[in-house]
């Protein structure tokens, strides 16, 4: 697989989705990710719906570009397995709570002993060395305890949950591979392996640039509808006449100006930079009215050659057919590892002008390359054999 990223071998240890999409990041970007996965515990991701040649559709594409081997960690004999593979592959990324690559002589500690340039990730919910270590959590709970959660909602409802899960995938899965890359520069530079212990409520927390620094200068933290970017002033979400919505965000001066011209309503633009509450929840009901008059399609002509940041809220099905992603070519067709299916998924964000993403496969049944990688990594078929007999594999 060609990419940018070509040369990086990765073990996979992770499950369910920051770790997964970590590597299907790098992956689509041309490393070479072999997963390590349980023959005896199922990843939630794998039994979720819909299916396609009985495989989940959501494990075939966060999983796709890696080849799949599974391996009983718990086995004595699985040690010996990862410390092979290490000859070829120097990158390790993990999910398990703190304290279990340890138990199962698969920490970072161990393995450079084999590997002293070993780059390792470790990816938790509160970091290795919080109070919080070892609680279970989701992403639900990461974005509370950031405070990023009680800035998002209505006053009159309270806190909601995000509609994507932020804190996994911003604060995990991206996180992680600027992480990884990070150590591979300074391992290019040095030598050097080093292992990254990364906290997904860290990343969340560090994820509100714009309210943070004002905190720790004693303002008072955000609340909901508080700020103008959480539904505290007019930059807002405004239902039409039928109950589709317009995302309004004009909120520079030169914005706003024609947003109020095309909603015939100049009157407004004194009250642009308003901050009183009073008059703020008073500019929002204007805008309220005058959007509930027509149907979305007739402000989506007003506003179509208009530049002042009004936007349909779309659903996924909806965006998937919008110019601003079926122009950049965002859903590609991926081959399904031994079917002729051909799946429809999500391409990679990242366009490079020299070595741009691939989709080679999606992802597969579980151990559905563990007789080849474990050939290529030097086991004779009677040596394999005696795996699954012994039941370190499948």
């Amino acid at each position: 697989m060609s990419g940018p990223l070509e040369r990086l071998r990765i073990l996979d240890f992770s499950t369910l989705l920051p770790g997964p999409v970590a590597t299907m990041i790098l992956g689509d970007l041309g490393a070479d990710v072999l997963r390590i996965e349980s023959p005896h515990r199922p990843d939630l991701v794998r039994v979720m719906p819909p299916y396609r040649a009985g495989i989940s559709v959501v494990h075939a594409s966060i999983n796709r570009n890696k080849k799949s081997l599974t391996l009983d960690l718990k086995h004595p004999a699985s040690r010996g397995i990862i410390e092979r593979f290490l000859n070829d592959y120097d990158i390790v990324i993990e999910q398990f709570r703190p304290g279990v690559m340890k138990r199962l002589g698969l920490d970072y500690e161990q393995l450079r002993t084999t590997r002293p340039d070993l780059i390792y990730v470790s990816i938790t919910g509160y970091g290795q060395t919080s109070a919080y270590a070892n609680k279970a959590g989701h992403d639900l709970n990461f974005m509370a305890l950031s405070g990023a959660l009680l800035a998002n909602g209505r006053r009159d409802q309270g806190p909601m949950p995000y509609g994507i899960q932020v804190a996994d995938l911003a604060g995990g899965a991206y996180h992680a591979v600027m992480g990884l890359l990070a150590a591979v520069i300074h391992r290019h530079h040095t030598g050097e392996g080093q292992y990254i212990d990364l906290s997904m409520t860290d990343a969340a927390f560090s994820m509100q640039a714009l309210s943070n620094p004002a905190v720790l200068e004693g303002e008072a933290a955000p609340g909901l509808e508080t700020g103008i970017l959480n539904g505290g002033g007019f930059y807002d979400c405004y239902a039409c006449s039928d109950g589709h919505y317009l995302a309004v965000a004009p909120l520079e001066p030169h914005f706003f100006v024609e947003f109020a011209d095309v909603i015939n309503r100049k009157d407004l633009v004194p009250f642009l930079a308003v901050t009183d509450p009073v008059q703020v929840s008073w500019l929002k009901q204007q805008i309220r009215e005058e959007l509930l008059k027509h149907p979305r399609s007739y402000w989506l002509e007003l506003f179509r050659n208009k530049d002042c940041c009004v936007e349909p809220v779309l659903d996924a099905r909806q965006a998937m057919d919008h110019p601003a992603l079926r122009d950049r070519e965002m859903i590609v067709d991926v081959p399904l590892p031994g079917t002729d299916e051909i799946l429809t998924q999500v391409a990679s964000p990242l366009h490079f002008s020299k070595t741009p993403a691939s989709y080679v496969r999606a992802g597969s049944e579980p151990g559905f390359d563990s007789d080849q990688v474990l050939r290529q990594a030097g086991w004779s078929a009677d040596e394999i054999a005696q795996f699954r007999t012994s039941g370190v594999l499948n």
